[in-house]
C-alpha cells in the first residue's frame, strides 16, 4: 500500500509514520515545510520524503496522487488565534488548497480519508455530538473564529457530495483536542497561538502565568495521540470496507475535562518532576476575557464531547488512555528533550 501524507511533519503525520512503518506492506510518500519531527524516520527504505508546500509544489503532489493508493491531505491552520488575525489565510489553507485536493482524488478514483475537525459542531446545544444528526450551530459572520469550522464543514460537504454523484471512496475523522508528545514546540508558542497544553506548559518552563480564558469552564475531551492513531490506521487499513464513506468522531468522551481542570492537573502533574516543581509551585493561574485575549471577532464553544459509537460499532476502537497517563507521556517527552538552561 502506497500511502501519500501531506503535512506529514506535523503532530499526526510525525505519529502516523512511526506507526505505518512498522507495516511491512505499507510504503509512505511525505510531503512539509520541514522535517524535525520525523527526522528518525528519513532514512528509512520505505519513507519518501521531500521538503515542499502544498500551494507551490503542486506538479509533484499531482504526480503521487496519482501514483499512490490512499492521500491524507492533514496540512491546514488549526490555531484560534489564526481563525481570528488572518481569517483568508485560513480559507486559501484549509479550504481553497484542499479542495484542489480532493478533486484530484476524484480524477485518479484514489482513496482519500480526510482529516476534519471538532469544531464543525459549533456551539450544539447536544450533550453530545453525532457524525450522522448532531445540527453544526456556528456564530454571526462578525464572529471570524469560525471561519476554520465553516472552511472544514464545506469541504465535508464537498466529499460526501463527490461520494455520491461521482463515487469517491472516502473517509472523514473528526479529532477531539489530541494531545501528546510533538504536539509543538514547547519553547516556541506565542502567547494565543498554539495549542492550549503547550501554551500551558511554555507558561510554567518561562515563569509566565497561565491564562483562564473566561475563567477556562469550556470543557474539552481530550485524546492521547496513540489512541488517535490506532484509530486512524483501522481507517486507513479498512478491512472489509469498514471505513468506506464514513465520517468518525475520533475522542475520549471519558477525558471531558474544563481547561480550568486541564491547568490544575497538568500543574499537579509537573511538580513530580524534581527539576520542574518549583516552577510549577510558583506558577499563579489568572482568568482574562476572551475580548481581550483573542480580540473582538472571538467566540468560544463549552462543550465538545463526541459520541464514538460509529468508531466503536465499525473500527472496533475506544480510547484506552486516561488524561493523566496522557499528559506524563507528553511531558516525559518534551522534558527530556529540553536544554534545562532554557527552561
Amino acid at each position: 500500500m502506497k500511502v501519500l501524507i501531506l503535512g506529514v511533519n506535523g503532530f499526526i503525520g510525525s505519529a502516523l509514520v512511526e506507526n505505518l512503518l512498522k507495516k511491512e506492506h505499507v510504503s509512505i510518500y511525505g510531503m512539509d515545510m520541514d522535517h524535525d519531527k520525523i527526522k528518525e524516520f528519513l532514512s528509512h527504505p520505505r519513507m519518501n520524503f521531500v521538503e515542499g508546500d502544498i500551494t507551490i509544489n503542486k506538479e509533484w503532489i499531482h504526480y503521487h496522487i496519482k501514483k499512490c493508493d490512499v492521500i491524507l491531505p492533514l496540512v491546514a491552520i488549526a490555531t484560534p488565534s489564526v481563525y481570528v488575525s488572518d481569517p483568508l489565510r485560513v480559507f486559501e489553507l484549509d479550504f481553497e488548497a484542499n479542495l484542489e485536493l480532493v478533486r484530484q482524488c476524484v480524477q485518479h478514483k484514489k482513496r482519500l480519508i480526510f482529516p476534519s475537525t471538532s469544531e464543525v459542531y459549533g456551539m450544539s446545544s447536544e450533550s453530545e455530538f453525532k457524525e450522522e444528526s448532531t445540527n453544526f450551530v456556528l456564530g454571526p459572520i462578525s464572529k471570524q473564529r469560525w471561519i476554520y469550522s465553516c472552511s472544514k464543514q464545506l469541504l465535508d460537504r464537498v466529499i460526501y457530495a463527490y461520494g455520491v454523484q461521482h463515487d469517491l471512496q472516502y473517509s472523514i475523522f473528526r479529532p477531539f483536542n489530541w494531545i501528546g508528545p510533538k504536539l509543538d514546540h514547547i519553547l516556541t508558542p506565542k502567547e494565543g497561538s498554539s495549542r492550549v497544553l503547550t501554551q500551558f506548559i511554555s507558561d510554567v518552563l518561562k515563569h509566565q502565568k497561565i491564562k483562564l480564558v473566561d475563567g477556562g469552564e469550556q470543557k474539552r475531551s481530550f485524546t492521547d495521540i496513540d489512541d488517535g492513531i490506532d484509530a486512524l490506521v483501522r481507517i486507513i487499513e479498512n478491512k472489509d470496507g469498514c471505513a468506506t464513506r464514513r465520517i468518525f468522531n475520533i475522542g475520549n468522551p471519558n477525558n471531558n475535562y474544563s481547561i480550568k481542570e486541564l491547568a490544575t492537573v497538568l500543574l499537579d502533574t509537573l511538580k513530580n518532576y524534581p527539576f520542574f516543581k518549583d516552577k510549577a509551585d510558583k506558577t499563579i493561574i489568572e482568568i482574562v476575557k476572551s475580548h481581550d485575549h483573542y480580540g473582538q471577532f472571538y467566540q468560544d464553544i463549552q462543550n465538545r464531547t463526541p459520541s464514538i459509537e460509529q468508531a466503536q460499532t465499525y473500527l472496533g476502537w475506544s480510547p484506552k488512555i486516561g488524561l493523566k497517563e496522557s499528559l506524563i507521556k507528553t511531558l516525559d517527552y518534551h522534558l527530556s528533550h529540553l536544554d534545562h538552561s532554557l527552561a
